[in-house]
């Protein structure tokens, strides 16, 4: 019997290893997988509504243990007040589903058309078995954000977690079980390999991470010719135009590049501002990023939370030090801050950006706000396309139908129009992402449950069959 391997978890607020999980092997996830697979033949069969009670019982056993949960996420994340919008925000999205009711397992006969004695009707196909890969920036929400209607769908369930904010773990097992979810959801916790090893067991394989991960990804799942649903990196625009309202307009510039401590796939990463106005908002923006407090000497006080992962902290500097030798002036933040062993980053405001420098090109995934003047709105529009990436974007102008027009002509899935990051709060909107920026159907509005059923079409001839004879060369 071989040992089971661990891997440390270092707290992000301390600097401290303080944790550690097992790694599940190729042997574990064989076994998880197959307990999932048993148990959703029985969950598939009692049907929509029954799932959707038993979800609501799912989201009952969280708010009962939400104490416990939270408090996982704010170790896990460094933040308070956002690890507890978190822990329910997840537990709305399981009620929200759960009302939804699924779809219908089949639907009603429709006469053809070419020919009338032949109709069809639907039947709705569960996958069996859907694999989920989570990244760490919002490790509860994005660990079940594709697992709750995949099982509503009636699916089971297999989940591997990030290895660098896996806390959440132990507490939402306890909900799971204590709902009844013990079989039919599989947390198995790792580094890359359990990753890896998971795709090779499941049917279909959801991936929210890194460009570069999701590609070895979408590899692996189509040597199996299984689907893959990716939810990549983001380096999204935010356009201001001239009359926009520059109080509003820094405010949700600021939120959006900045909330999470930036560390979201849907933050601003580049400002383009009709250049009449540029000198006024940064000059409004930068007097309220300096507002902005650090929670290093207490959680429960200050805007800002730690940069979670070490590793993230090398690349915001790397991107912040190309940027001012290159010619970008700082004007405020820029210096990665410790305290306690944590590391901390004040909203870094660069100005004189060019769209060469690594901050206007790669994915920062950080508080970091570069601004830079355009002069006509063909060529910010032409600025904000210029990118690999297109999962969402931003419009500020002095009215909807400005911000509309403009809106209308870039490559992302999502754009918010008078306000910036608007996926990250409203989920009723299907989207689905341009360029690198992920692959699949949308996992918002109701795509996000039909994506996991199959359709079968069930074609029944009400007339006589036709004959060999009807198509022969010599018939008429």
């Amino acid at each position: 019997m071989m040992e089971t391997s661990f891997l440390k978890v270092r707290n992000t607020r301390t600097g401290l290893i303080d944790h550690q999980i097992p790694v599940a092997g190729p042997a574990e996830i064989s076994a998880a997988a197959a307990r999932c697979r048993a148990a959703q033949v029985d969950w598939q069969q009692i049907g929509p509504a029954e799932r959707a009670s038993r979800l609501s019982r799912l989201a009952d056993c969280m708010l009962a243990h939400r104490a416990g949960i939270a408090a996982a996420v704010e170790a896990d994340t460094g933040r308070r007040r956002i690890a507890g919008i978190e822990v329910d925000a997840v537990i709305g999205t399981v009620r929200g589903w759960a009302a939804f009711q699924g779809v219908p397992e089949k639907t009603d006969w429709t006469q053809g058309r070419s020919n009338p004695a032949i109709r069809h009707r639907g039947q709705y196909v569960p996958y069996g078995l859907i694999g989920v890969i989570s990244p760490w920036n919002y490790p509860l929400l994005l660990s079940l954000i594709d697992a709750i209607p995949a099982l509503l769908a009636g699916c089971s369930v297999m989940i591997k977690p990030s290895e660098v904010t896996p806390r959440f773990v132990r507490p939402f097992q306890v909900a799971l079980d204590e709902a009844g979810f013990g079989d039919l959801v599989a947390i198995v916790t790792g580094g890359g390999s359990t990753g890896s090893n998971l795709i090779d067991v499941v049917d279909l394989v959801c991936f929210t991470g890194s460009v570069a991960t999701g590609r070895k990804v979408a590899m692996q799942a189509a040597g199996r010719l299984i689907p893959a649903f990716l939810e990549l990196g983001g380096k999204d625009p935010m356009i201001v135009l001239a009359g926009a309202d520059l109080d509003l307009a820094t405010d949700a510039a600021l939120r959006g590049s900045v909330l999470g401590t930036g560390q979201a796939c849907q933050s601003i990463e580049r400002i383009y501002v009709d250049r009449s106005i540029h000198e006024e908002f940064v000059d409004l923006l930068a007097a309220k990023a300096r507002q902005i407090r650090f929670n290093d000497e207490d959680i429960g006080r200050g805007d800002l939370g730690p940069i979670i992962y070490q590793n993230q902290a090398d690349i915001l500097t790397q991107h912040i030090a190309d940027a001012v030798a290159r010619g970008a002036k700082l004007v405020c933040g820029g210096r990665i801050h410790l305290s306690g062993g944590g590391l901390w980053l004040g909203p870094t405001l660069l100005t004189d950006v060019t769209q060469d420098m690594q901050v206007m090109r790669e994915e920062t995934f950080g508080p970091v706000m570069p601004v830079m003047a355009f002069d006509t709105v063909e060529e910010a529009i032409a600025l904000a396309n210029d990118t690999e990436f297109g999962l969402s974007a931003a419009v500020f102008a002095a009215d909807l139908d400005q911000a509309e027009e403009v809106a209308l002509e870039l490559e992302a899935g999502a754009i918010s129009l008078n306000d910036a990051a608007l996926t990250s709060l409203f989920h009723e909107a299907e989207k689905q992402a341009f360029k690198s920026s992920g692959l699949g159907p949308s996992r918002m509005g109701a795509a996000g449950l039909t994506r996991f059923v199959r359709r079968k079409a069930l074609i029944a001839n009400t007339g006589r069959p036709l004959t060999m004879s009807q198509f022969a060369e010599d018939s008429e």
